[in-house]
């Protein structure tokens, strides 16, 4: 067996492993490299028109019966027992051991299909005696990932290695022992119609059977030992990639792949479009990055460098980070010559987590993981020419203490450590040579960086205007019905520009499929945009960070939305949307508590002077404020009966929830809101009346304490909006939002 070093020089600097799972000439693509180049196939030898045209021929007298054929001269009664058909057909034989003519029959082109020649006892041939015997087991099966351009590709490599003078070798004896492959000597042959002539004439399996023989002959060992590493890697591969369309591509055949915006650069702030505001960009002083595909991920310029270890992919809560990671491995499943990454094992931190409080070694989780794994040597995991990528969806996930000062080192991947101690070394990049890392997390990286470690990072944005059209259409495969729910996001601009978010577009589709499963198209979800907000909403705070925070009780996060919410308020009443650390931190509230577990937040670096960086926090979305800002005032109400607009807390009367009480608070929201000429409130404001609808109101009835029912105001709500209205038709846009968020129309309130 070889080692590390040896095996590492039979691999160019650039060379590829191999796999291709398809088949054929044809899926050679442009680019591998020029020794791989296949040209087209060259025509069968020309044996004349077909049928055979002898309108050209010359009539030549039959010789006399001596003369016959050079072969019957020793038998001078040979002819009386020829007749004439005998005569007719009679050819000339040249008995020379190394003409293919002297042995087959020149009835056909396709020298599968040539007959040998009936050859008397006595003509043998010695040289034919030190041909090896070919065999192929007529019950073996064929492993699926023996296809023709892996075949090819892997020969034409192995035999690339072979000095001029071996190689010239290796075209004697091919001709020697089977001269039934060539028309002429292959000497000539350049190596891509020389290993394109075997496969045409033998079937995958005896083609390196002749290869390995050859090399045999030529004292290749190595090269030999190389061939079947790279046939192993290959079923490997093959079985790998058919593991991981099951978890990624089959397990997920509901959810659409719509393109994602991926930039080179990061820290870039949140997306700060609004229907009201023109708001400024947050200080990140980023320029924007170059635009990138998940297909650049691994097969970008910057992932050729050895020195490129580890790749961070930022998004906030909700950006598609899991999408994308799951279009990178299909992605990676699909590539032909999987020319960068040899081997890619995802590693979601959710699925990690067993593995806390006990020591295990990366190769036992893989195997775990990935049983045909278990079929690769060490080596394997060493190799120059097998690079293998890890991908950890969800690092922020993880919550276990990232130390690289005090760590030890691990270089060992068959060592039994502790989780922990396996991730810092992966992350540090020491543990497998050729091992490259993509990690998936929310705003805050520096955490998971080792100061020594160079790597890339990137930014992902969720969706494109135009993505978000193409989400829909793909979703929805009945075009009325793909119309109907893009008619909903665009009728609201709000949730128009909501849809970046690839999780808020797959919470919209959701809610449609159900209406259109249980009522058909003439149904709708609620007017407004309070309702998909909640919905939104619920799947970060309690479905979502059940993994990152799971014993938290209902009063430590009820108690953490309200301070979270004041904050969002009092910022809102300020017209400022970035949190700095110090107001954060005089709530109570961790940047961690934020950002990570409840996924309300991002985290991003401003640059307000030349030389200092300062890091600062905001809400994943401006709207997202504006909807905290409102639960805050709508639940201090609803739960503890305090009207925020009034300067001190009145106690709880027995009948706090009368409607004139609920009025009070909506009329002293709407008086404050229609001060604010910058339309800062707004959005605000229609949260507000949202909430306090019946449909909403059930889904916000976890974080109500109160077991008093809340009255029904819509009618006093829209008599209240109606006069606003009158008073201020310069705000009519806003206020008739209002009414929508309560579910009427303007006609309908005119009624009221």
């Amino acid at each position: 067996m070889m080692d590390d070093t040896e095996m590492e020089a039979l691999g160019t600097p650039n060379s590829s492993s191999f796999g291709d799972p398809g088949s054929g000439r044809e899926s050679m693509g442009d680019e591998d490299d020029g020794l791989y180049y296949i040209p087209e196939r060259r025509p069968s030898l020309n044996l004349g028109p077909s049928p055979m045209d002898t309108s050209h021929w010359h009539y030549v007298e039959q010789a006399l019966d001596p003369a016959l054929s050079y072969g019957s001269m020793s038998s001078e009664d040979a002819s009386d027992r020829m007749d004439d058909s005998d005569r007719s057909s009679t050819k000339v034989q040249l008995d020379r051991t190394d003409s293919f003519s002297s042995c087959y029959s020149l009835d056909s082109d396709d020298c599968e299909k040539r007959i040998p020649k009936a050859k008397s006892k006595d003509a043998a041939i010695p040289e034919f005696s030190e041909t090896p015997e070919l065999i192929q087991d007529p019950n073996q099966i064929r492993h699926p990932s023996l296809t023709v351009a892996f075949t090819f590709k892997t020969i034409c490599h192995i035999l690339g290695k072979l000095t001029e003078k071996d190689l010239k070798s290796f075209k004697a004896m091919l001709w020697k022992r089977y001269p039934q492959s060539f028309i002429t000597p292959p000497e000539s042959m350049d190596l891509v119609d020389l290993v394109d002539r075997i496969l045409e004439c033998y079937s995958l399996e005896v083609a390196f059977q002749i290869t390995k023989a050859l090399l045999v002959e030529l004292k290749q060992e190595k090269l030999i030992e190389y061939l079947e590493v790279l046939c192993l890697r290959n079923e490997v591969r093959y079985e790998l990639c058919e593991t991981l369309k099951r978890t990624y591509g089959d397990a997920h055949k509901d959810q659409v792949f719509t393109n994602l915006s991926i930039t080179s650069a990061s820290d870039t702030g949140p997306n700060i479009e609004h229907e009201v505001m023109k708001i400024e960009k947050l200080d990140s002083n980023r320029e924007e990055g170059k635009a990138l595909s998940t297909k650049d991920i691994m097969g970008s310029e910057n992932q050729k460098a050895s020195s490129v270890k580890l790749v961070v992919l930022i998004g906030s809560p909700g950006s598609g980070k899991s999408m994308a990671v799951r279009q990178l491995i299909l992605d990676w499943i699909e590539e032909r010559s999987h020319q960068h990454v040899s081997f890619l094992f995802p590693l979601p931190f959710r699925e990690l987590k067993q593995f806390e409080g006990s020591k295990h070694s990366l190769l036992n989780i893989l195997h775990k993981f990935y049983p045909e794994t278990k079929k690769l040597r060490d080596q394997d995991y060493r190799s120059q020419d097998c690079k293998i990528m890890f991908v950890f969806d969800g690092l922020d996930e993880y919550d276990g203490n990232i130390d690289f000062r005090n760590t030890e080192y691990l270089g060992d991947h068959k060592n039994p450590v502790t989780l922990k101690c396996l991730v810092v070394n992966l992350l540090r990049g020491k543990l497998l040579y050729r091992s490259l890392c993509l990690i998936t997390t929310r705003s805050p990286v520096s955490r998971y960086i080792p100061w020594d470690t160079f790597y890339n990072e990137m930014d992902l944005l969720g969706f494109r205007d135009s993505d978000k059209d193409e989400y829909f259409k793909k979703r929805f495969q009945n075009p009325d019905q793909a119309a109907q729910v893009l008619a909903y996001i665009n009728s609201f601009k709000t949730l128009r520009i909501m849809c970046h978010l690839p999780l808020f577009c797959s919470l919209v589709a959701d809610e449609w499929q159900q209406i259109f499963q249980g009522k058909g198209t003439q149904a709708a979800l609620p007017r407004g945009i309070t309702y998909m907000y909640t919905k939104f909403f619920l799947e970060l705070t309690q479905h979502r960070r059940k993994l990152r925070a799971p014993d938290r009780s209902p009063d430590e996060e009820r108690d953490f939305l309200m301070k979270l919410g004041k904050l969002a308020f009092t910022m809102l009443e300020k017209g400022q949307f970035k949190i700095v650390k110090t107001e954060l931190k005089d709530t109570g509230i961790s940047d961690r508590e934020a950002v990570l577990n409840s996924g309300l937040c991002i985290q991003f670096i401003t640059k307000p002077y030349v030389l200092y960086e300062e890091k600062v926090l905001s809400f994943i979305h401006p709207t997202m404020q504006e909807y905290l800002a409102a639960l805050y005032v709508f639940l201090s109400f609803r739960n503890q009966g305090k009207n925020i607009y009034e300067q001190h807390l009145k106690e709880k009367l027995k009948g706090i929830f009368k409607g004139q009480k609920v009025m009070e608070l909506y009329k002293c929201a709407m008086d404050r809101s229609l001060l604010c000429e910058d339309g800062k409130l707004d959005i605000f404001l229609r949260f507000l009346f949202g909430m306090a609808v019946k449909t909403n109101l059930e889904l916000l009835q976890p974080f109500c304490t109160s077991s008093d029912k809340w009255p029904t105001f819509t009618e006093d709500a829209a008599t209240l909006i109606r006069k606003k209205l009158k008073e201020n038709p310069s705000r009519s846009d806003n206020l008739g939002h209002c009414l929508e968020e309560l579910g009427l129309s303007a006609p309908q309130a005119a009624s009221c």
